[in-house]
């Protein structure tokens, strides 16, 4: 079975996510810097790109709070 595009672009956000609360929690990058947030807004956004091309809102919801709470802890954290 081979993957569309939309379950390319989600994988590529899921593993973007999922790499940064690996990083953090093997404390190998720190929750407070700039790169946790990118690799947040970045997975977030890829994600939410899936979600929009499979039309799954509650997904859509999630990941978009997810890169806006990222980009606040950017501000916050400089």
């Amino acid at each position: 079975m081979a993957m569309e595009l939309k379950d390319i672009i989600s994988s590529v956000g899921v593993f973007f996510i999922l790499l940064a609360f690996f990083l953090n929690t093997f404390n190998f990058l720190s929750e407070k810097s700039k790169m946790y947030f990118l690799m947040n807004i970045t997975g977030g956004s890829f994600a939410f790109a899936g979600a929009f091309l499979m039309n799954s809102i509650p997904f859509m919801v999630m990941e978009i709070i997810w890169v806006l709470v990222a980009a606040y802890g950017i501000f916050k954290h400089k």
